[in-house]
């Protein structure tokens, strides 16, 4: 039998000897493989090979597949992706926004991680038996979009955006750029053309004479 101590799990090896596994360090490297090869290109053999664990052991420690995988976006959002929280605490609309998108970029084309983002990544070629990893990469997206539409009710509120602006229109514009950027990350595009998108993302933004009622 399995025990887990303090984030360390014992897997029966051979002669029924327990070998010892760290699972923070295991649900890493599996964050890791379906940021690379998407949910469905990951395969159970995929995983216990790059894990260093048996298919029991993955199972007892992790649940199944679809379980091991929202546990690695979880990981994933508090992680990597944490730039997103700390881009919504910049004090105005357009640092917001622009810290998001130069932090995406960050992490898209980072020469420590794999391109792209493993919300866009994950779904790539999902099938039938996908459905609810591709419903919760879905929701994770559309909750990230909702934090971001309130931000900018809130900017708006404190006329730190014109008044004619639309927040959700604008969360959808910042969204797309970011998920667009991430299609084009997972293709090889390099750090400086991710840098020449968002300069020209920010063209667009709304001015700041608007602000004054000019």
């Amino acid at each position: 039998m399995e025990k887990k101590i303090a984030g360390v799990r014992k897997e029966q090896g051979v002669m029924g000897r327990p070998r010892e596994f760290d699972t923070d360090a295991a649900l890493e490297k599996a964050m890791r493989l379906f940021w690379t090869k998407s949910y469905e290109g990951t395969s159970v053999a995929d995983l216990t090979e790059t894990l260093g664990i048996s298919r029991p052991s993955l199972y007892a420690a992790f649940g199944d597949k679809q379980s091991l995988f929202r546990a690695a976006l979880e990981r994933y959002a508090a992680g990597p992706a944490s730039y997103v929280a700390a881009a919504l605490g910049k004090p105005t609309a357009r640092e917001v926004a622009e810290q998001l998108l130069r932090g995406a970029a960050e992490l898209q084309a980072g020469s420590n991680n794999p391109g792209g983002c493993l919300t866009v990544n994950g779904a790539i070629a999902c099938g039938d038996e996908a459905e609810p990893v591709r419903q919760a990469l879905n929701a994770h997206r559309t909750a990230g979009m909702a934090l971001l539409r309130r931000r900018f009710e809130q900017a708006k509120a404190q006329l730190d955006l014109p008044k004619d602006c639309d927040p959700a229109a604008l969360a959808r514009f910042v969204a797309t750029i970011v998920y667009g950027m991430a299609v084009l990350a997972s293709g090889g595009a390099s750090r400086k053309e991710l840098e020449q998108v968002i300069n020209t993302a920010m063209k667009a933004w709304p001015e700041t004479a608007k602000l004054s009622g000019d």
